[in-house]
């Protein structure tokens, strides 16, 4: 038995309420070194000579990282503070009880010795998400160059490779006008890139958050869109750069006038005056990448905070929209996010708070900043396994068994799984223009828990390179469009929403072969089973799934009965 790779925590991390009563506790081990986890817990306040509290259960494995098993169990309570303790027995049968972060040889009887939940304090902190968004899918719009109600040369509009300054007309009333495509899709929620007014195509260096940007046109067509979404079952989520604005804000522009003699000096990081940005050199003050545009807000000044909380809750006051995402969040302090959260709940109680950050973010998901994160490792775990086969599937399992293994299970039916995005370049890309592994990747993202996050286009195979060709003009054109992968994109969302169980279900075995690149998971929810088989390799003969039980089971895919054989990048669905 491995003892240092045995860790709880007994805050909201490993030992939270999930609802009034009801708990998760978790307990991390070793990979496949436990045999058997069992989780004892008992009354802290009533001795047992008086009255028996004490029982236990067994808890379940629930993922694996690459290095770790994670192990749950759901119970019931209504005490004043529980404690608990945890009894390890490992493949050779040697048993240990934990308890208070030291392992003890018999089974744990001081209270002491245990670990300590006190009910109240877990439930105030319980994790509210909003409901509407478990599993539901989302559509990213890049505004300038996804429709437009102008027109536009064709030449222009399908520019490829396309720069960063090609003005493409894109606008609100484009948007609206092409809502009928998203509903045919199944869109549940769309997220717009920034729209206020700035200089650029991509709008992210913000000089007025309380305008929107001319050229998309006016705080009466968002209105407009927001209410047209909602009437077909879509929300509408808009995206905040409260982490820098333009050096033409006015608070930095006030500035650059006045120097250090303005009264917004603190609204920035300014190391000394005058102030110096010129292009190739640091400038003087902290920006987004180091980028002069775009100077980063002071989060820890009041005058600041308050009135990005005003921004925050403006635009859901005015034009009903149902949340933000939040960019470059992860460079923002928690004591801003805390107080965002906060008072965007207080406006619109059901409002959903993404963060936008590259990594595991689990300081930020805790239930008092933000609800969830565009889920980059599963970006990373599928472009690594599709598009550059560089591991294998038990790699990719591990690497998505890691970030569920590490938050509240109430965040993983919320988790923005993408391909790509407007800061990455094209799936297709990275496939090198393969269909075949295009639509594998397709397949695992939409029949997989969590919010599939898919950027505008990419239902016709959408290609381009990094930014700005990741931003094409969207492909309104027939000719321009790969009517086979939008069909697929079609089935496989039917799929989704017909069988919640793909989404919902819990899962009853995983098994992975390596060597035929063989990927199986069972789900099962109110005695209904599914199973999702993917073939990951180009091999160069079909591969045979050598489990007798799945053989003449119905595909939901191609509907027909499964024959044991899975070909390329094949993915199945059977019931």
């Amino acid at each position: 038995m491995e003892y240092a790779a045995i860790f709880h925590d007994a805050t909201k991390k490993y030992c939270y309420a999930v609802d009034k009563g009801r708990f998760v506790i978790r307990l991390k081990t070793k990979r496949d070194d436990i045999r058997r986890v069992v989780l004892h817990y008992r009354d802290k306040y009533i001795p047992v000579q008086f009255h028996d509290t004490r029982q236990n259960i067994a808890m379940e494995k629930c993922t694996s990282d690459r290095w770790s098993d994670y192990y749950e169990a759901h119970i019931h309570m209504d005490v004043v503070c529980l404690r608990y303790f945890f009894e390890i027995e490992d493949m050779q049968g040697d048993v240990t009880y934990y308890g208070n972060h030291d392992f003890f040889d018999e089974e744990i009887d001081n209270n002491d010795y245990m670990y300590d939940c006190p009910q109240n304090l877990r439930e105030e902190e319980c994790f509210h998400t909003p409901a509407w968004a478990n599993n539901k899918i989302v559509y990213q719009i890049f505004p300038s160059r996804y429709a437009t109600s102008q027109k536009v040369d064709k030449k222009k509009w399908y520019k490829a490779p396309i720069g960063a300054r090609d003005n493409l007309k894109g606008d609100l009333r484009g948007i609206i006008n092409h809502l009928d495509h998203l509903e045919e899709l199944g869109i549940d929620v769309i997220y717009m890139t920034p729209i206020f007014e700035s200089p650029s195509s991509h709008k992210y260096d913000t000089v007025d958050y309380y305008q929107i940007d001319s050229s998309f046109g006016t705080k009466e067509d968002l209105k407009e869109l927001v209410d047209k979404a909602h009437a077909k079952g879509m929300k509408v989520i808009l995206d905040g750069v409260f982490n820098h604005t333009s050096q033409d804000f006015f608070a930095f522009a006030d500035i650059k006038k006045n120097q250090e003699k303005s009264k917004y000096v603190n609204w920035y990081y300014i190391k000394n005056f005058p102030l110096k940005c010129r292009w190739g050199t640091k400038p003087n003050f902290k920006c987004f990448s180091y980028f002069g545009g775009m100077p980063k807000l002071n989060m820890s000044n009041e005058e600041t905070v308050q009135y990005f909380l005003n921004v925050g809750q403006y635009w859901i006051k005015e034009c009903d929209i149902d949340g933000w995402r939040l960019d470059v969040s992860d460079e923002i302090g928690h004591a801003f996010w805390k107080r965002f959260r906060k008072a965007i709940k207080a406006v619109k109680a059901d409002a959903l708070l993404i963060g936008e950050i590259w990594h595991h973010a689990e300081d930020f998901l805790e239930g008092d900043e933000w609800d969830t994160v565009m889920n980059y490792p599963f970006y990373f775990a599928a472009q690594n396994l599709i598009a550059f086969q560089n591991i294998n599937v038990t790699h990719f399992l591990a690497n998505l068994g890691f970030v569920e293994g590490n938050l509240n299970e109430k965040v993983t039916p919320i988790l923005w799984n993408m391909l790509d995005s407007h800061d990455t370049p094209r799936f297709m890309h990275k496939c090198n223009e393969d269909s075949n592994r295009y639509r594998l990747a397709v397949a695992l993202q939409l029949l997989w828990p969590g919010m599939p996050f898919i950027y505008y286009g990419d239902e016709y195979g959408m290609t381009g390179g990094g930014d700005p060709d990741c931003r094409r003009g969207m492909v309104w054109d027939e000719n321009y469009q790969n009517k086979e992968i939008y069909e697929w994109y079609r089935k496989l969302i039917s799929i989704r929403k017909e069988q919640t169980i793909l989404t919902e279900g819990k899962i009853t075995a995983t098994i992975t072969d390596d060597a035929k690149g063989l990927l199986c998971i069972e789900r099962e929810k109110d005695e209904q089973k599914i199973v999702l088989l993917a073939h990951v390799k180009d091999a160069t003969e079909d591969v045979a799934v050598e489990l007798k039980e799945y053989i003449g089971r119905k595909n939901l895919i191609t509907g027909t009965t499964f024959d044991g054989v899975l070909r390329a990048y094949e993915v199945a669905v059977l019931v």
